[in-house]
Order: structure tokens, then sequence, then C-alpha cells
């Protein structure tokens, strides 16, 4: 079964009012889910969980490889970040291994404490339409 965009933004609102309880109407494209929404980092384990669930069939089994829906362990690398910053060399990294993201509002200031907010609903599914027309 393949899913459409609507299939895919109503599931992923599904998903996130179970991992996080909110409201659908909260779930707004634009909404973050750390600032919005009020995730925090063990709930992105949860969030691709979910979604992995949700987006299965019997035929085509969805599996989200470790850091390729939210970055893991990137921002270690001593040369992806300096005193708190994103370098260029990270940035570059980040936007080839995250397509799916939205990065202009972040790239004037790229506090790495900042990263989190680029999570929005609108680019998980972006990700799941990417992914799941393969």
């Amino acid at each position: 079964m393949a899913f459409n965009r609507q299939q895919i933004e109503e599931g992923v609102i599904e998903v996130l009012e179970e991992a996080l309880g909110v409201d659908a109407e909260e779930a707004k494209p634009q909404a973050t889910l750390t600032g919005d929404l009020g995730a925090e980092s063990i709930d992105f384990l949860d969030i691709q969980f979910r979604m992995e669930k949700k987006f299965s069939t019997p035929d085509k089994p969805f599996k989200i490889e470790q850091g390729e829906l939210f970055p893991e362990n990137l921002l270690q690398d001593a040369t992806m970040v300096v005193n708190g910053k994103l370098t260029d060399t990270g940035m570059a990294l980040l936007k080839q291994k995250l397509p799916h993201i939205d990065f202009s509002n972040f790239e004037g200031d790229r506090t790495v404490k900042k990263l989190s907010e680029v999570f929005t609903v609108k680019s998980l599914c972006d990700f799941l339409e990417r992914r799941l027309a393969k």
C-alpha cells in the first residue's frame, strides 16, 4: 500500500498525539517538536518507533535507520561543532544527511542548543513522503 500526503499527515498527527499527548489542532505543519509540542530527546526515539509501526504494512515493513530522521552522535565530532556552534563542515553534513529539514532559520545562529527547533511536523511528513516513495 502506498501512502499519499494526506495519509502521511494524518498518521504523523496520530503518532504525535500518542507520543506527546498533544491535540491534533496543536500539530500544525510549522509546529516544532520541542518548542511547540513539548518533545524531549527521549520522545524522538518514541516518535521514530511509532512512525515505523504506523507506516509498516504486512507486505512492506518500514524501518528508519539510525541518524536518518534525527541526527545521532553527529555532534560529538570536533569538526562538526566548535564553541557550541555548528561548523560549515557540520552544517554541510547535516544538510546532506537530513534533506527533509529546512535549515534556513537555523543558519543565522548555528547554536547547537537551537538545533532541535528545526524538527517540525512538516519535516516529519516530508521525511516520510520521501522514504515511503522508495
